[in-house]
């Protein structure tokens, strides 16, 4: 069912429980199927805390307690191709990338950048791995970023909304990628429960008019929040139904409040309030989360 609906020529799956146990499997699928050692990832990027996947994410706060972690990876800024190129080198086996950067602040990757990456991948024979922990299965208003960004990934990795809340995950690979058998496992990869919870997800994801109401919802959610006109708010950031409002001060005060008033939210580094609303909610819904906002920026 995955491949049947994953962008591009992918062809094989791998079932673990996690996003960080998929993007260490990435990992291990890359260095093998090339036989080089390198990563490239970005600056202000996030793909799991344990050792692998850790070593790619950019933030001294997860990263610095358990250094030295694995060596050959170098971060470089978003959203510039340039810098891709100069850091890669022939023993560079995959560019690591999440198209919204959910930790990093809701920051969307642009389209023109992603375009230039999968054409450099192309022209150095590097994996492109395409993290879809947090932006697969619907959050950006279709199935898959990807297919928003209209780009194909060498490997793709999903975890979080796979199986609505049941603990899934999985990487999708193309043909690029090969493996022996017994060179990587999961115990609980691919159990019953986990599967058969996937695949109710995808039923309902697949119905027709599915992403069309999350869509409507999603730009309903924008505007109104486009309308919160307080000096304390530096920017407001979304990508389908992933927001990011950029304060001009910390942000866990009014994360605090925002749980006072039953709103559950996130931060996204120390200034972003970043929701994630369920694709399911409700116009009245969204509304109350309006609501609350202001309520707790009025005085500012």
């Amino acid at each position: 069912r995955l491949i049947e609906v994953a962008p591009g020529n992918m062809t094989q799956v791998f079932f673990c429980n996690s996003g960080t146990e998929a993007n260490e499997a990435a990992i291990k699928f890359a260095k093998y199927s090339t036989g080089r050692t390198d990563f490239i990832a970005c600056m202000r990027g996030f793909h799991g805390r344990t050792q692998g996947s850790l070593s790619a994410t950019f933030q001294p706060k997860y990263r610095e307690p358990f250094e030295p972690l694995l060596p050959g990876f170098t971060f470089v800024p978003y959203n510039n191709i340039d810098k891709i190129r100069e850091a890669t080198t022939p023993n560079t086996a995959g560019i690591i990338i999440e198209l919204v950067q959910g930790e990093g602040g809701v920051n969307p990757a642009n389209k023109e950048y992603i375009q230039d990456l999968r054409k450099h991948c192309d022209e150095h024979g590097i994996l492109l791995i395409i993290d879809e922990v947090q932006t697969g299965f619907g959050r950006t208003g279709e199935l898959f970023a990807s297919t928003v960004y209209e780009v194909e990934p060498d490997i793709m990795t999903l975890a979080k909304s796979i199986a609505n809340g049941i603990p899934m995950g999985g990487v999708i690979c193309n043909n690029k990628i090969s493996m022996k058998p017994s060179l990587h496992g999961s115990t609980f990869g691919g159990n019953p429960l986990a599967c058969a919870t996937a695949i109710t997800v995808l039923d309902i994801m697949t119905e027709p008019t599915f992403f069309e109401t999350v869509r409507e919802k999603a730009s309903y959610f924008q505007s109104q929040l486009n309308k919160l006109d307080f000096k304390i708010i530096r920017d407001i950031r979304s990508v389908g139904m992933m927001y990011g409002i950029e304060l001009r001060t910390r942000a866990q005060a009014y994360l605090e409040k925002l749980m006072d008033l039953g709103i559950l939210a996130l931060p996204a580094g120390t200034t972003v309030i970043r929701l994630l609303p369920p694709l399911t909610i409700s116009f009245e819904e969204i509304d109350r989360i309006i609501n609350a906002l202001q309520h707790i920026f009025i005085e500012n």
